[in-house]
């Protein structure tokens, strides 16, 4: 079994991002001995204040950890700053997500993905990283060594051509999957949502799977797709990887082949765990929006399915989906993924918008 990396977390002062960042720690296996807040993680020299680094340094004299997490995306001159001052390896929110996707990444579409946005995150801070590495030694400093600045950047940028060939055949594979689909007249219907949001659960409870669940984010980094029946029609059902706040646009990016899938699905579930307060609720929503948009997935394709209805009541979650302002939609509905409470509703639900309004066109059309 391997021991957790022993680390100090510095994050906003924020309950909602104080649980993120240390569930995100968690995720990529550190224990986390301290967590120090800052208003401000965004200055210029360290991150955070001359201050704020200092007592940092202090606390890790004492505690001897393996690393600093820091909750935001740190340039290179600031990560090096603030190793400078606290002489221990600093890791940026960008980074630790990488580390994550990482240990999760399980398919070889996966990995070629992760590998991928590991290049990008790399390609972005390559110069910079070098000239720094080379002025002095830091912890852990991307262990870039001796290489040249423009042989670094020249290599990162064959290995990115050679890993987007690979994903171009999957884009292609997927495409042909779909015009199959298409010739057999089955409808697909995708599961999105914020991670730890439930949506393996909520997959595992429609089509009798036994995919890998946790509390933990990022369980899901591959789409996986499984028949289902909906009073006689078969559909396909597709799980797909979970969204969080701040992904930047080179990680979506990267998984363009498996996100893409909600370009072209029917109906997209877009899974919310409504037992969450309000405030966080409306948050990860807005994350979760963010993304789908990419995607130019119409509004009248999404459902929103307000999930864990188990930990919170039924009229607790219409009530947080009035405030969110999504229920006049009319595609809103409670679930409890875990007790099974009302997913025959949803079945019927998502059968009634896929085949009934099919049905209707169909009508029209031949009048």
């Amino acid at each position: 079994m391997t021991l957790s990396k022993r680390a100090i977390l510095i994050t906003y002062p924020v309950e909602q991002a104080i649980g993120e960042a240390a569930s995100l720690a968690d995720a990529a296996g550190y224990k986390v001995e301290k967590i120090v807040t800052q208003k401000n993680l965004t200055r210029s020299r360290y991150g955070v204040g001359r201050g704020k680094a200092e007592e940092v340094k202090v606390i890790a004299d004492k505690l001897k950890p393996d690393t600093i997490l820091f909750d935001e995306v740190l340039k290179p001159t600031q990560a090096y700053n603030l190793a400078s001052v606290v002489k221990v390896e600093v890791i940026d929110r960008e980074r630790l997500i990488l580390e994550i996707f990482e240990r999760r990444a399980s398919t070889t579409e996966s990995k070629t993905q992760i590998k991928l946005a590991q290049l990008r995150y790399d390609m972005t801070r390559a110069r910079e990283s070098v000239r720094l590495s080379s002025a002095g030694e830091q912890p852990g400093f991307y262990g870039i060594g001796k290489y040249e600045a423009d042989a670094y950047l020249l290599d990162i940028k064959r290995r990115v051509s050679a890993l987007k060939k690979k994903l171009e055949k999957e884009v292609t594979k997927r495409q042909l999957h779909r015009n199959q689909r298409a010739k057999e007249g089955l409808m697909s219907i995708s599961l999105a949502g914020y991670t730890s949001a439930g949506k393996t659960t909520l997959f595992n409870a429609l089509t009798g799977e036994g995919k890998t669940t946790a509390a933990s984010v990022f369980t899901t980094l591959s789409t996986a797709t499984r028949a289902v029946g909906l009073q006689g029609d078969k559909v396909l059902l597709l799980d797909t990887v979970g969204f969080i706040s701040k992904l930047p646009a080179y990680m979506i990016d990267a998984f363009k082949s498996t996100l893409e899938e909600l370009s072209y699905a029917e109906l997209v579930l877009l899974v919310i765990d409504i037992s969450e307060p309000a405030h966080e609720v409306r948050h990860k929503l807005a994350s979760s929006l963010e993304v789908i948009r990419e995607f130019e997935v119409p509004e009248s394709r999404i459902v929103y399915v307000l999930n864990k209805v188990d930990k919170t009541g039924v009229d607790d979650a219409f009530e947080k989906a009035g405030q969110l302002g999504i229920l006049s939609s009319k595609r809103v509905i409670p679930v409890s993924a875990k007790t099974g409470f009302n997913l025959d509703q949803l079945r019927d639900l998502a059968r009634s918008l896929l085949f009934e309004t099919e049905k209707v066109q169909d009508e029209i059309g031949g009048s």
